[in-house]
């Protein structure tokens, strides 16, 4: 699964807001933050905070980013022709 903040970063430019002023107005550690900007998973609580303070929606500040998919073993044709 990955997981893209690109979306939070961009709000953050957006109010001349630095990574640690975030920090500081939502009360989340270094850490957490650290996770965000790995694109590593946060608990739906620290998410909630940050819309919370920052006046904004889940979906302005996370986004899922498919990969590519591998080909599932069972949809491949068997050699036989499937017999």
């Amino acid at each position: 699964m990955a997981v893209s903040y690109n979306g939070l970063w961009k709000l953050l430019i957006d109010k001349n807001m630095k990574k640690v002023d975030m920090m500081n107005l939502v009360g989340i550690s270094s850490s957490t933050v650290a996770k965000m900007t790995n694109g590593e998973l946060v608990s739906m609580k620290v998410l909630e905070k940050v819309c919370e303070k920052l006046d904004c929606d889940f979906g302005d500040i996370v986004h899922y980013e498919r990969k590519a998919q591998r080909e599932c073993p069972l949809n491949k044709e068997t050699k036989d022709g499937g017999q």
